[in-house]
Order: C-alpha cells, then structure tokens, then sequence
C-alpha cells in the first residue's frame, strides 16, 4: 500500500466512526480491503473470531440495529454484514510463512460516543473527512491503528518472515468489553509474542515507546436503589429514600481507604434518580469503576465498593442490586520485546527518540491478550507510536500526524520479522 493508500484507508474509517460493538462498517471495511490485498491463511470474522460467551457490555437490540441499517446504508458489503449481526463485530487475520513463531498483533478499531469539532482549523472538518455520525467519533486514534494493522500485514506477507502472523482486529476497547472475548478465543492459544499499539498518547510524531506500562486494571459497576414512594409533604415517613442512599454510597465510596500496595482510583461517574420535588424517590443508580496499580488493587477496591454500597441501602431501609460490568486486567511490557521494538526503532527512518518505556496511567484491555499469552508461556509488549494531535485523546478536535502510520507499520513489521530472527 502506498502512502495515498494508508490516509485514505484511515480517512474513510474516520468518516464513520462507530462505537463498542456497533463497529460494522469499520468491520466490513477491513475484511473488504484484506479480502482483496492478500491471500490470508486463515479470516476469521465476528463470532468466528472471539469466544461469544465473554462479550461485555453489549448494547441492546435496538442500537444494534440502527448502526447495522446505517452501516448498510453506507455502502458496507451485506455479505459481510450479515456475518456481523447481532453486534458480533471484529476480526482475526492469520498469514502462515512457514515454520516459525506466532506473532500476535492487536489493534482495536472502536470509536468514542462524542461529537466531532467542526471548526474549519480541524483537519478533518477542512479536508472533508469529519465524521458523518452524529454523537461518533474517532477521538482516541483507533482508526490509525486499524489502518496500521492492515498495513503490518501486507508488510509482512511481502517480506521473509517465517512463521505465523496473527492481526486482531478487536472490538469494543473504549468500553474494555472486547479485550476479554478475544483474549479468551482459540485464536490466541498458540501465540508466542503478542504486540499491541496505540499512536499518541502526548509523545509526538517521531518518537516511540518500546513498552508501555503503568495500566490500572479497572472494573465498572452500577448499582440500582430501591425504596418506598411517599408524598414528600403529607406523608415522609412512609418513604424509603433511594436518592438518600445513593448519596450515602457516592460520599462513602470516596471514602475507600487508600491502599500500600499501590495506586487506587475510584469515580462515581452517573448518580441519578428521583421524578419531583415533592415525591420521596423510589429509585436511583450509581454508575461508577474502580481501578488498581495491580489486579490485586483493583480487587480490593471492587470488594470495598460492594460493602459501601450494600451498608448505604441498609441505613437507608432500601434495596441494591449490583451489576459488574466491564472489567481488564493490569499488564507490564516483557523486558524481551522492549530491547527489540526499542533496536529496530532506532534504527527505523522517521524515528528521531526511543523511549524504552512509559507510564500509561489508564487503563486498556489489551492487557486481557498480553496476561494470557504471558499465562501461557510467551511474551507480550505494548508499543506506543507517537502523533502530533492538536487536541488531546477524547476530545473534540483530536487528530493523528498521518506520517506516524507509515512510521508505525516500519517498527511494528520490523518488530516482527527481528522476533522471528531471534526466535530460530
């Protein structure tokens, strides 16, 4: 692919950004473009390509259905699309290059549910290829990796790499809900090494990070509350005040004791509820997550959250119910793939400073791959491929410097054919 090819791969994903699960354009396109470029070994595509049972966090129906008709509507191939229905979006790419190791390459292809800028100073706005989604887009780069992944590919089948290439094309990351289902398919069993990358995230074009560390693992909850309606005036005392003991929970989950292990977080993201003024509230929610330095951390503030919350419906003479949501694991980049990404970054034109690692300082399910390729045996690393973006990640006027894709598939590639070499 040459360079015109890559931003205009990139652009169109951009155009139609689609969020967790709904991303059936986005998927329709890359199989489309890796149906036509090469001759894959093996395209697993939607429910082929992930372990169903340990999807998370899917929208209903109804959502489905509306992002499946306007990918439809757009162009997407129906052949395809039908293999995507039901939300089961995503793919694994396999090339076999003979005897060797299995490299495993994950880049997520996702979009956020916010609105594009259309300030005329924002590229896409200027160059035509804002985001035609209302409430979508692609704020955090996703659609440069996917184009970075087809491109890896392409690399690889054109070059002397033996062994087996493996790209998946993941799903649902902003929501870590699709890390999980694809970390737990056959796909990844056999997997020596596993790369993952993400551009940005505040390193500029021409400088990479060999081994990102520093993910929190984190797991989201909602709680619901449930009482007593009453007139507020007439009768109080016959209420049971849900919205009393949802505050109770938000200002006590605050109050979690910090931890020695390590870093913790808590937020109460949504607290919601109540109808009137004059109504003792019946029901009301929480929306929160709590994250850890460790997947230990993380656990001991999911089991604290839980005694907060249940404490706050008992003063309160209310129920709970708690739903777990999504949830990912902590990771650290293996000191192995390090030394490699960080050599032939180096040594890769367009590459001007090599970090050899960095503090992510959030979260991201690519840790579910990397725990269990390192849980069966192999080594994992996230690579970070610096961009100039104007705005910064999630935000209305983020954008990717597209010299950094083509930067990108030269690290990633190298990466790629240098574990092989050292793996013979």
């Amino acid at each position: 692919m040459t360079s015109a090819d890559l931003v205009s791969l990139r652009r169109d994903l951009h155009r139609r950004p689609e969020p967790a699960w709904r991303e059936f354009y986005t998927t329709a396109r890359i199989v489309e473009e890796l149906e036509s470029r090469f001759d894959l070994d093996e395209l697993h595509v939607g429910p082929d390509a992930i372990a169903e049972e340990h999807r998370l966090a899917v929208p209903d129906d109804v959502e489905l259905t509306r992002w499946y008709e306007q990918a439809r509507d757009a162009g997407a191939d129906e052949a395809i699309l039908e293999r995507l229905e039901g939300g089961y979006t995503g793919a694994v790419a396999v090339l076999e290059r003979g005897d060797g190791p299995t490299v495993g390459l994950r880049v997520d292809i996702d979009a956020l549910p916010r609105s594009e800028s259309d300030d005329p100073d924002h590229l896409p706005a200027a160059e035509g290829f804002r985001s035609e989604h209302d409430g979508a887009m692609h704020a955090c780069g996703h659609d440069a990796h996917a184009t970075i992944g087809i491109g890896v590919l392409e690399r690889i089948a054109d070059g002397e790499f033996s062994g087996t290439l493996k790209v998946f094309f993941q799903p649902a990351e902003e929501i870590i809900a699709g890390g999980k289902a694809m970390a737990r398919s056959e796909h990844i069993e056999d997997v020596d090494a596993m790369l993952a990358v993400h551009v940005g995230l505040n390193h500029p074009t021409g400088e990479i990070v060999a081994g990102v560390d520093g993910f929190l693992a984190v797991s989201h909850l909602e709680a619901t509350f449930t009482g007593e309606p009453a007139h507020a005036g007439g009768h109080p005392e016959d209420g049971r005040n849900a919205v009393q003991a949802m505050a109770t929970a938000v200002q006590n989950l605050y109050a979690i004791p910090r931890n020695s292990g390590g870093k913790t977080r808590v937020n109460a993201g949504i607290a919601e509820g109540g109808s009137a003024a004059n109504i003792v509230p019946e029901e009301a929610r929480i929306v929160a997550e709590v994250r850890g330095e460790t997947t230990e951390l993380m656990e001991y503030m999911r089991s604290n959250a839980r005694r907060v919350l249940r404490s706050a419906a008992e003063m309160h003479d209310c129920d709970v119910e708690i739903e777990p949501g999504a949830e990912a694991p902590s990771a650290t980049s293996d000191d192995e793939l390090v030394s490699i990404v960080a050599d032939v970054a180096a040594r890769t034109d367009g590459v001007d400073s090599v970090l050899e690692r960095d503090d992510l300082g959030g979260s991201e399910d690519a840790t579910f791959l990397m725990e269990t390729v390192q849980e069966n045996g192999g080594t994992a690393c996230y690579v970070g491929v610096g961009t100039d973006h104007p705005g910064g990640h999630h935000t209305s006027t983020f954008d990717v410097d597209e010299e950094s894709i083509g930067t990108g598939i030269d690290v990633l590639a190298g990466a790629i054919e240098r574990i092989e070499l050292e793996n013979h």
